[in-house]
């Protein structure tokens, strides 16, 4: 049995879209305006606002005490689409190793708001929004999962292409830290280290030491399988104006990190919204990249035999994480890798999010890789196929990316 739904509306879908939705095996609904309805309204049940937005995301980062620019980085789609990528620069004008941050699963560049002004001290730094997540646009990603992974890895090689960044130090957190890995791999020859922040999608469940969970846990497993069809925020998307509500409540292990800078309690849950009440483009991408609950389909333990010696690595877990309960991720590609830098952190009283828990810590740690970095003085050699992907040597034109000057491209600063 299908239901249509008609009169709801979801923003920033594409028009003249129908989707049936089958309550026994996808619960998530997505409405969407026709543009023949003949029927308009001013309000809709999703409360995403790009302006809303992009005002809450200024609240977050007018914390910042160094100048920063946040702007649209345009690069062409492997379709042939202009695609845009929200950026945020700081410290620009220094001649030291640039680093390059990326978020986790359903997060955005406001999420480093503790950490940019430090990282920065010292040396170029770069935020961005993947594509599919935040302000960056939203193209449709493949139904495989590796060639999603492919997709999303790409576009961060289109976005260095366009901002001219030879070799950087590459951060990831979670999600990040997943498509860091994946992209050091594809792309040796720009990555001078890699570090990876509580990273998932390491661990292969097949391989994971059994445990005896809480009998919560296991009535929870029960209860949410049907669910695990759905895209983790679907509900979120579902509740259309109490999401932002939903998530101050249901997410304080979030928001919580961030007290003592906003007094107002609505800032991130307002900002965790639209960032995600959007087309979930790359919310989908990475549920094709999951299996069950929250495992990679395709375990990246298993690739980093394929990751270059010469990169070294700096590896954070926070003591009391989810991600790797029983501390085996580490100590294993420390083995797999023997004779590289493998540097293992673990930051006492931090969790899953620890770049927030114990920021100084964490900002300490990264500063320190930072400077192996600059003082490495050999130059990785330039590859020219590598696992698939095929790397562009010095001078050579790719026309997948546009280089072209956009001078519509939205543009913030607070340089005074």
């Amino acid at each position: 049995m299908y239901i249509k739904v008609k009169y709801l509306v979801i923003a920033n879908y594409p028009k003249n879209r129908v989707i049936l939705v089958n309550p026994l095996e996808r619960l998530e609904v997505i409405c969407i305006l026709q543009s023949n309805l003949s029927m308009t309204t001013s309000w809709t049940w999703n409360q995403f606002s790009e302006s809303k937005l992009l005002s809450v995301e200024k609240t977050i980062l007018s914390v910042l005490k160094s100048k920063y620019i946040t702007r649209f980085v345009n690069i062409k789609w492997e379709t042939g689409t202009n695609e845009r990528i929200w950026t945020i620069s700081l410290n620009t004008e220094s001649k030291n190793t640039p680093l390059v941050l990326l978020h986790g699963f359903a997060a955005g560049i406001g999420f480093w708001v503790r950490n940019l002004d430090p990282l920065s001290k010292d040396r170029p730094v770069y935020a961005i929004d993947l594509l599919g997540f935040g302000r960056s646009s939203r193209p449709e990603f493949s139904m495989d999962s590796l060639e999603a992974e492919r997709q999303m890895v790409d576009s961060i090689e289109a976005w260095r292409r366009q901002m001219e960044l030879e070799q950087f130090i590459l951060l990831g957190h979670s999600m990040g830290g997943f498509l860091a890995t994946s992209y050091a791999i594809s792309y040796p020859e720009r990555v001078k280290h890699l570090i990876l922040a509580d990273p998932w999608g390491f661990q292969d469940k097949s391989q994971a030491s059994p445990k005896n969970p809480k009998l919560l846990f296991k009535i929870l497993g029960i209860v949410l399988y049907p669910f695990t069809n759905l895209n983790p925020l679907a509900s979120v998307r579902a509740l259309g104006p109490f999401g932002p509500w939903v998530i101050q409540r249901m997410r304080g292990d979030i928001i919580d990190k961030f007290d003592d800078i906003f007094e107002d309690k609505t800032i991130i849950p307002n900002y965790i919204y639209h960032c995600n009440a959007q087309n979930p483009t790359g919310e989908a991408a990475f549920h094709r990249m999951i299996h069950g609950f929250g495992w990679a389909r395709n375990p990246m333990i298993h690739r980093i035999p394929n990751l270059k010696k010469e990169i070294p690595i700096t590896y954070m877990n926070g003591s009391d994480s989810w991600m790797d309960q029983d501390g085996t991720m580490a100590p294993r590609i420390r083995e797999m890798r023997s004779d590289c830098f493998v540097d293992i952190k673990i930051i006492e009283n931090a969790g899953h999010h620890i770049y927030a828990d114990q920021a100084d810590q964490f900002n300490d740690i990264i500063i320190k890789a930072c400077k192996i970095a600059d003082d490495e003085d050999d130059k990785v050699p330039i590859l020219t196929l590598k696992n698939g992907h095929y790397k562009l040597k010095e001078n050579e034109e790719d026309d997948s990316i546009d280089y072209s000057d956009d001078n519509n491209s939205e543009f913030e600063t607070n340089l005074s």
